[in-house]
C-alpha cells in the first residue's frame, strides 16, 4: 500500500459517489421539472381549490302560466336554511339550536330529525324557508358554531292560488336518493334546489329547470369567506303556457265547496282545457316546503281523498249522461227518433224487472223525451233492438274509454264494455241485462270526468274535438266530422230541453239573457239497494251526481262535466255547472253567487283547509305517524286506492240497477213548454223478482235478443 494506490482508490470511490449523487440529482431535477411543467395545471387547480370555493347557484324555475299569461306557479325571493347531514358534528344539538333561533314548532323539529336520520348524508334537508332577514342574519353570524348549516338567499316556488291548482300543477321537492342515482347531477344535491315531483311540475321538468349559475369565493383554511371573486348568474327555465283559464280554475275549485268532486270545462272550438279542478285538494306550497307529519296525516285520513286527482284518476259510472250518446248510436242504426215506446214505470227483461226512475211511468216516449225526461224504459227497449256493439263503438267515438295525448303523468281511461271485453275480462257471455245496465251508464261502464267533458264537446259540435293543455300544441281533430248535422241538432235540442224545457235540470238555467245552457243529468249507483238507498246513510254509499253540459245551446262554445262523488244524485252537480258557466259569461254574477255560499261554508277553500289543519293539529299534535320518505310511496298508495274505488261500482254489475230520481221538482218549465206531471223526490224502483208496471205489449217492450 503506497500513496499512489491510496490516491487511485480514493479517486475511484469519489467518482462512484459523485456519479450516484449526480444521478439522484438528475432524478430529482427531472421529477421537479415534471411536477412543475407536465402537472402544473393539476397542482395549480388543487392549490386554487384550497384558496377558492366554487358553489352552484340553483337556477330559478320557469313559470307556469295560464292562457292570459298570469302565473299559476311562480318564484319569490326567499331566505332559507338547509342542513347537510354529513357535515353535522352534533345533529341533535344543532337542530335544537336552529329550532330556538327560528322559533320552530316541536312537531317541525321532530320532522327534521326524522328526515336527517333517514336521508343520505350528502342530501340536503330543508329546515325552514320564507325567513325574514333578521332570522337569516341570526343564523349567518353563528355559522362557526353551526357546522353543516347552510343559510342562503335564493328563490322558492310559489303557487298563488294554492289548493285550487294542487292536482293540476303538482309541486316541487328535493331530489330523492333514487332520483340522484338515476341522474347524478351535482345540481340535484345543491342545498335549496328542488325538482318537479308531481303534475305539470314533473312533466315539464326539463323545460322548467333552467341552467345553474356559479359563485367563486376566496376562503381561509378553516373555510371562512374572505371575498367574492366571480359570480356567473343562473339562467331561468323556460315558461310553460297552459290553456287553463286561471280565474275560472280558481272559481270552479272554490265552487265545489264542501263536496268532493271535479269540474272540467273545454273550449269546443279549439279543444282547450279551460278548467281541470279537483277538490278537496292540498296546498302545493306545503308539499314544496316539506310537508309535516300532522298535515300529511290529515290528508291521508280524509275519506274524501284530497291527494287523488279526480279529473284524471276518478272513474265513475256515467249514469244517464250517456243517453244522448246512446241516442246517436240508435239513430246511426236506423232508429227513427219519432218512434215511441210506452213507459209504464218498468220493463221486464227475461225474468228480471228493470224499473224506470219514475215508477209511475212517462207514457209514450220518443227519443227527445227519453233524453230530457231521462226515461230509462225507452233506452232499455231500444238498446236491446240494436245490441251493445254499436253503442260501445259510439261511446269510443265520443271519447269514452280513451286515453288522450296530454302532458300528464298518468290518466285512467275507464271501461266501455262489450261482449268481447266481458269474455276476455271475466270469461263469461254477454247477457241481455248487461246491455240494459250499460245503456243507462251503469254495469261495467266507467268513465273519467275528462272523458265526459270530451263527450259533451263532441255531442255539441259533431266534430272530433281533442283536448289540449298547452298553447304550443296545435288543435287536432276538428277536420273530422263524427256525426250528421241533423242528428247533432236533434240531440242538442233535446239536451237544451233538459235545462230550458220540461226536463230534469230546470234549476241549471243561466241567469244571463240570451245564453242558454244545455246538458244532461246523471245519477250513478255505487252500491246495491240492500246496502243504501243512495241518498242517506254513510257518505261512501251515496250515489254519485253527474252533469254534462255545453253553452250557448244554439252555437256551442264551451262544454264540460261536473262529477260530485257520493253527492246523493245529479242535484248536487248541475247547480255547480250553472254557477261555473255563469262566471264564464258574467264574472260579477258568478262571484256574487259564490260569495254568498262561501259565507255559509266558512270561507274560501284555502281558508277552510287552513282552519281544518289548525283544528287537526290541536287535537292530535305530534301523535301521528310521519309521512313516507319517498314521494313515490304516496303516489302508489293514492293510485291503488283509486283503482279499488273504481272497482266498487262494478261490483254490482250483475245486479238489476235501480235508477235513482232524476227529476228536479223545483225546476219550473217556461210557460210555453208542456208541463210534465210532478214526481216524488224518491219514487220506488224495481228490484229483482218484484212485479212492476210494464210497458204495453208491443215489439219494443218484449225483450229482444242480447248481443
Amino acid at each position: 500500500m503506497n500513496a499512489s494506490i491510496l490516491r487511485s482508490s480514493f479517486e475511484r470511490r469519489t467518482i462512484l459517489i459523485g456519479t450516484v449523487q449526480g444521478g439522484i440529482g438528475l432524478l430529482l431535477a427531472a421529477r421537479m421539472g415534471y411536477l412543475a411543467i407536465a402537472e402544473n395545471e393539476k397542482y395549480r387547480l388543487e392549490s386554487e381549490s384550497n384558496r377558492v370555493n366554487l358553489s352552484l347557484i340553483p337556477p330559478r324555475r320557469g313559470w307556469i302560466l295560464d292562457r292570459d299569461g298570469a302565473p299559476l306557479a311562480s318564484n319569490r325571493a326567499d331566505f332559507r336554511v338547509d342542513i347537510i347531514p354529513d357535515r353535522l358534528a352534533d345533529p341533535e344539538g344543532t337542530i335544537d339550536k336552529l329550532g330556538e333561533l327560528l322559533s320552530l314548532e316541536p312537531t317541525r323539529i321532530a320532522d327534521i330529525k326524522d328526515k336527517i336520520s333517514e336521508s343520505r348524508g350528502f342530501q340536503p334537508v330543508e329546515v325552514a324557508s320564507g325567513l325574514d332577514y333578521e332570522q337569516f342574519a341570526a343564523i349567518s353570524v353563528r355559522l362557526p358554531d353551526l357546522q353543516g348549516v347552510v343559510p342562503q338567499r335564493g328563490f322558492s316556488r310559489y303557487y298563488p292560488t294554492a289548493s285550487s291548482v294542487g292536482h293540476l300543477i303538482g309541486y316541487v321537492g328535493p331530489a330523492s336518493a333514487e332520483e340522484f342515482e338515476k341522474d347524478p347531477n351535482p345540481l340535484l344535491i345543491t342545498p335549496g334546489y328542488k325538482i318537479g315531483k308531481d303534475g305539470l311540475e314533473k312533466q315539464f321538468e326539463k323545460e322548467l329547470r333552467g341552467i345553474p349559475g356559479a359563485r367563486r369565493v376566496e376562503v381561509t383554511a378553516s373555510g371562512r369567506i374572505v371575498r367574492d371573486l366571480e359570480t356567473r348568474e343562473d339562467i331561468q327555465g323556460d315558461p310553460v303556457r297552459l290553456t287553463i283559464d286561471g280565474p275560472l280554475q280558481d272559481y270552479a275549485a272554490r265552487r265545489i265547496g264542501l263536496e268532493s268532486g271535479s269540474v272540467v270545462v273545454m273550449d269546443c272550438r279549439s279543444g282547450d282545457l279551460l278548467c281541470m279542478a279537483s277538490m278537496p285538494s292540498f296546498d302545493p306550497n306545503s308539499f314544496s316546503d316539506g310537508i309535516g307529519s300532522v298535515e300529511y296525516a290529515m290528508l291521508r285520513d280524509d275519506e274524501r281523498v284530497p291527494l287523488r286527482n279526480k279529473v284524471l284518476k276518478g272513474l265513475y259510472p256515467p249514469g244517464s249522461t250517456v243517453k244522448p250518446m246512446v241516442s246517436m248510436a240508435l239513430m246511426q242504426q236506423g232508429i227513427d227518433p219519432n218512434e215511441t215506446v210506452y213507459c209504464g214505470g218498468g220493463l221486464r227483461v227475461g225474468n228480471r224487472v228493470f224499473g224506470c226512475w219514475n215508477r209511475r211511468g212517462h207514457g209514450a216516449v220518443d227519443m227527445a223525451k227519453g233524453i230530457y225526461q231521462s226515461c230509462d224504459v225507452y233506452f232499455y227497449a231500444m238498446a236491446q233492438r240494436v245490441g251493445m256493439d254499436p253503442i260501445a263503438a259510439m261511446a269510443r267515438r265520443c271519447g269514452m274509454g280513451q286515453e288522450f295525448p296530454l302532458p300528464v303523468t298518468s290518466q285512467f281511461y275507464g271501461t266501455v264494455p262489450d261482449p268481447e271485453w266481458k269474455m276476455k275480462k271475466w270469461g263469461r257471455e254477454w247477457q241481455t241485462f248487461d246491455t240494459v245496465n250499460a245503456t243507462i251508464g251503469q254495469g261495467y261502464m266507467l268513465s273519467s270526468p275528462l272523458q265526459l267533458a270530451v263527450m259533451a264537446s263532441r255531442l255539441a259540435t259533431g266534430r272530433h274535438v281533442m283536448p289540449r293543455l298547452t298553447l304550443d300544441t296545435s288543435p287536432r281533430g276538428f277536420d273530422n266530422i263524427d256525426f250528421p248535422a241533423e242528428q247533432v241538432e236533434y240531440v242538442r235540442q233535446a239536451m237544451s230541453d233538459v235545462v230550458n224545457g220540461p226536463g230534469t235540470a230546470g234549476r241549471a238555467r243561466l241567469p244571463i239573457d240570451g245564453v242558454q245552457l244545455a246538458g244532461k243529468t246523471g245519477t250513478a249507483q255505487v252500491v246495491s239497494l240492500s246496502i243504501s238507498n243512495g241518498k242517506s246513510g254513510p257518505w261512501k254509499y251515496r250515489d254519485h251526481g253527474l252533469f254534462i253540459f255545453f253553452a250557448p245551446y244554439d252555437n256551442p262554445r264551451y262544454a264540460g262535466a261536473v262529477v260530485i262523488e257520493h253527492g246523493g244524485g245529479s242535484g248536487a252537480a248541475y247547480p255547480i255547472a250553472r254557477d261555473v258557466m255563469t262566471f264564464l259569461f258574467d264574472p260579477a254574477k258568478g262571484m256574487e253567487a259564490l260569495s254568498a255560499l262561501e259565507a255559509q261554508w266558512g270561507g274560501t277553500a284555502q281558508q277552510r283547509l287552513d282552519a281544518r289543519y289548525a283544528a287537526y293539529a290541536a287535537e292530535r299534535g305530534a301523535a301521528v305517524s310521519r309521512p313516507p320518505r319517498r314521494d313515490e310511496e304516496i303516489f302508489d298508495r293514492v293510485e291503488a286506492e283509486a283503482r279499488v274505488a273504481a272497482a266498487q261500482s262494478q261490483a254490482i254489475a250483475d245486479d238489476v240497477i235501480a235508477p235513482r230520481p232524476e227529476a228536479n221538482p223545483s225546476g219550473t218549465p217556461p210557460p210555453s213548454a208542456p208541463v210534465e206531471p210532478a214526481v216524488p223526490d224518491e219514487p220506488s224502483v224495481g228490484v229483482p223478482g218484484e212485479a212492476a208496471p210494464v210497458a204495453s205489449p208491443s215489439p219494443l217492450t218484449d225483450g229482444g235478443t242480447a248481443q
